[in-house]
Order: structure tokens, then C-alpha cells, then sequence
């Protein structure tokens, strides 16, 4: 591919999510064409783009027309078949080796530890109940057991947190590789969304501080409420990874901490839902980053002028948000347009800007919310 591809060029985006949905928004906003490769008729993707493909990510005819259309490929999610995308690498900037390293938890905590050598959990292989017995006594407890693919939001996850939980975890025990993760004993967590140009300029985004519930990101407030020297050491670690990765496109990396201690969680090849407050609250959102990124294209100085919240709209959430959007001009509402509403799907979001507006979020939050 070229450095630079320049408007009225297609981006073919593999997926139909949300993700999907705000590149594409990003990229038609600066003039470029938009296709979407994705199972689901009319995926909120499929709705703002030039033409969707409805197939399967792993349809090889299908994403061979999706590249034939496009002049560059990206993707909004990790679960992609690398062999079939590795037949398009002369569309693809951000490569294969990104997918292949963060679609597998092992191989993704042993590049951070070492080769990108920045502070990771300890964690080891587990094959089989022996193997697993074997690690608890090695890794030491609390843990986590985690599936080395294909989780999310808490599915294909057991805590490990005493030996009680160790023997019903061994009296029905999963299948395939896992990972034994120690639990460490972090105070907030974290998240910085990091990409570079087409010259190796590595650009961030401010650090934001997210809550989960029940394994699902709820909020992210930015900037986090964090001292100088763990947003130095957090951006430090940011700089390393995207360098080591060679990095195209924008990878959000998720992170533990306390006091002055940093480990890194998880790497997210892609726009991540904790960076969605910067398509209001900074000059350059992350997907049009990402856009850049993989154009080749400049990217700005990431600019903040006041905090922000971005709070996760889940399950019936997104009906009473609707319902109350009338009685909030302080909302930036966004509903990404799912046919099916389900209980801890995500379903949209809310962003606020200033002090006054997140804490009326808040308020809204702990009485509207899904708890």
C-alpha cells in the first residue's frame, strides 16, 4: 500500500459494531468511502457506511470483495481469522502480528512482559486440572482463570480466590489452554488509548479512570485522578508498546494501579470503549486518529480543555436515556442503533463535559442505572 491515502478512498472496515460504527462516522466526516463486512443486516456499522457485505468474518470470498473495494482494511475487534486477513496484508497498515498477539492472552501477557518489558501480572499456562492445581500453588492466591481467547466482558473468567474455589473450578473443569492470572492488589483502573503515524509519531490520549460492574466498563472519567508520576509512568509504558508493535491505527491498553505501581492488564488492538468521551471532549477522537493512523495522514497534538464522563448505556438503559434526553442539554447522547435489546449489551452512551455536568450524570446514573 501507499503512505498516504487520501479522500474519496474506501476504508473497509471487518465488523458492523459500534466501533465500526464511529470509524466509519470519523472517516465519512473527512470525505472517505466507507464499506462494512459483517453478519448482521444492517449493523450499526452497516447504517452510516456506503455499502455493507453481509457474511461472516471468516467468509474468505467475502472479505476478498471487501478488500477488492477498498484501497485499506482495519477492523473494530480482535476475533478476526488472521489467515484470511494475512491474504490482504498489502491493504492492511496496522498488519497481522497485532491480531496475533492480543487474540491470545498468553501470547499477549508474554509480549508485554518480554518484549515490550513493562510491568505485567505474574500469570502461567494451564492445560489441564493437574496443570491448574499445580499453578495455584505457584502463582499464590487470589487469581484469575481466564479462557486465552474469546472472552469478554467477564465471560470465560473463574476467580480463584480460595482453595474452595479451586476445587469447583477442578470438579467441572474447562476445556482448552487457559491462563492462571494473579489478582494484584490495584486501587483504580486505567486506560490510555495510544496510536502512531506513518512517520513513527507515537500520539496519546489523555488517561482515563474506569469502573466496572460486573466486569463491564460502566464509567471512564478523564483526566484520571492519578499523581504526575503514575501518568509519566503510564505514558511511558504506552510509548514502549506502541514502539515494540510497530503500531498502526489506535490500540487502547487497560492498566492497574497502586500508589506508584503500574501493571498492565490488557491490549485492545482497536478504539476502545473507555476512549469514547474524546469524540466530544478532545480536538481529535480516537477514531479519527485511527482513521489518520492508517491513512497515513498527520496526527495533532491530543488537546483537553475540561473533564469528562462517559457513562456506558446497557441493556433498557438506552430506553430511559431516550425517554430523559429531552430534560438534558448537557447530554452528547449516543444510541448505536442494535435491533435487540438485551440485558449487559452495550447499547450506547452518554458524555458530559465539566464538573457541574458530571455530577449530574452521576445523580442520573445511580438512579437510572443498571446495577
Amino acid at each position: 500500500m501507499t503512505n498516504l491515502i487520501l479522500p474519496p478512498a474506501t476504508i473497509g472496515i471487518i465488523g458492523g459494531g459500534q466501533l465500526g460504527q464511529m470509524m466509519a462516522l470519523s472517516a465519512k466526516m473527512m470525505g472517505y468511502k466507507v464499506g462494512v463486512l459483517d453478519p448482521t443486516v444492517a449493523s450499526p456499522a452497516g447504517q452510516v457506511s456506503d455499502f455493507q457485505i453481509i457474511a461472516e468474518y471468516d467468509d474468505a470470498k467475502a472479505l476478498a470483495e471487501l478488500s477488492q473495494r477498498s484501497d485499506v482494511l482495519t477492523y473494530e475487534f480482535e476475533n478476526v481469522d488472521i489467515d484470511a486477513l494475512s491474504e490482504h496484508k498489502d491493504r492492511l497498515p496496522q498488519g497481522t502480528r497485532l491480531l496475533e498477539i492480543t487474540s491470545n492472552r498468553l501470547r499477549e501477557k508474554t509480549f508485554i512482559q518480554d518484549s515490550a518489558k513493562v510491568p505485567v501480572a505474574k500469570f502461567i499456562a494451564v492445560h489441564d486440572a493437574q496443570e491448574f492445581k499445580m499453578a495455584v500453588v505457584k502463582i499464590e492466591l487470589p487469581a484469575i482463570l481466564k479462557t486465552v481467547s474469546g472472552g469478554y466482558d467477564g465471560h470465560g473468567q473463574w476467580h480463584v480466590d480460595n482453595q474452595a474455589d479451586v476445587d469447583e473450578i477442578i470438579n467441572d473443569f474447562p476445556t482448552g489452554t487457559l491462563i492462571l492470572e494473579q489478582k494484584v492488589p490495584f486501587k483504580k483502573e486505567l486506560s490510555i488509548m495510544v496510536t502512531r503515524d506513518a512517520q513513527s509519531h507515537v500520539t496519546m490520549w489523555p488517561i482515563s479512570e474506569n469502573v466496572h460492574v460486573n466486569h463491564i466498563l460502566k464509567t471512564s472519567l478523564v483526566p484520571a485522578n492519578i499523581s504526575v508520576a503514575l501518568t509519566k509512568k503510564t505514558q511511558q509504558i504506552a510509548t514502549e508498546i506502541a514502539n515494540e508493535l510497530d503500531l498502526r491505527g489506535v490500540l487502547g491498553i487497560e492498566l492497574f494501579v497502586s500508589d506508584n505501581n503500574v501493571w498492565v492488564n490488557e491490549l485492545a488492538p482497536r478504539p476502545h470503549n473507555s476512549g469514547h468521551y474524546t469524540i466530544e471532549a478532545t480536538n481529535v477522537s480516537q477514531f479519527e486518529g485511527h482513521i489518520r493512523s492508517i491513512t497515513g495522514l498527520t496526527i495533532p497534538e491530543i488537546k483537553i480543555e475540561k473533564p469528562a464522563l462517559m457513562l456506558n448505556l446497557l441493556g433498557d438503559e438506552i430506553q430511559q436515556a431516550r425517554n430523559d434526553l429531552v430534560n438534558h442539554s448537557e447530554w452528547h447522547f449516543h444510541d448505536y442503533g442494535k435491533a435487540t435489546i438485551k440485558r449487559n449489551r452495550k447499547m450506547g452512551h452518554i458524555t458530559v463535559i465539566g464538573e457541574d455536568n458530571i455530577k449530574k450524570l452521576y445523580e442520573w446514573s445511580q438512579t437510572h442505572g443498571q446495577h
